[in-house]
């Protein structure tokens, strides 16, 4: 992680306030491990390897009543070996995210604001978690059924393969010829 303004950005404790007054660049890449909720999402037979790669930019802008406004720009992204839910090996999924965010004095302005808001509004107080919030975001970028395009290997039908149609067809009576028997 590196920091290219003058001062050490603490992603843990982040003060979004002075990271965009000082227009903050910080950058990092953290291994997947590191992100439980993400990890708990690999495939038994995926890869660990993975790390998730991030950037955060701080500005201020001015509001609608001209007070300066925190604004911060998140980029993130992941390749995330997941079970594919058509033939359950693994599919590496590609999560990426860029979003703004703009945050306000505390969590019930918050609460309050975002509802009305087009944009994401998060708090100033208490300090937000910047790794935390990755997380989040690449855990709702994920693909609601994760699938191959086109899986590995053929799909196995597990009560046994379908039954021919025209050798179905002549060893089965049809059943609408029985009732027509049983109404003469």
């Amino acid at each position: 992680m590196k920091a290219s303004s003058h001062k050490s950005w603490n992603p843990r404790r982040f003060d979004a306030r002075a990271f965009a007054e000082a227009e903050g660049v910080l950058d990092g890449e953290e291994p997947l491990a590191s992100f439980d909720r993400l990890a708990a999402e690999i495939h038994a037979d995926g890869a660990v390897g993975s790390a998730v790669r991030w950037d955060a930019q701080g500005q201020t802008r001015p509001d609608a009543a001209g007070r300066s406004a925190v604004w911060m720009r998140l980029r993130a992204a992941l390749d995330l070996p997941v079970g594919c839910q058509r033939c359950l090996a693994p599919v590496v999924v590609r999560l990426e995210v860029d979003r703004w965010f703009r945050f306000v004095a505390d969590e019930s302005v918050a609460e309050a604001e975002d509802d009305q808001s087009e944009e994401d509004v998060l708090a100033l107080e208490p300090k937000p978690d910047l790794l935390a919030l990755i997380e989040d975001e690449l855990l709702m970028a994920m693909p609601l059924v994760p699938m191959h395009e086109v899986c590995p290997q053929p799909l196995s039908v597990s009560g046994g393969e379908l039954p021919d149609e025209e050798a179905a067809g002549e060893a089965r009576p049809n059943p609408f010829a029985t009732l027509a028997r049983l109404k003469k």
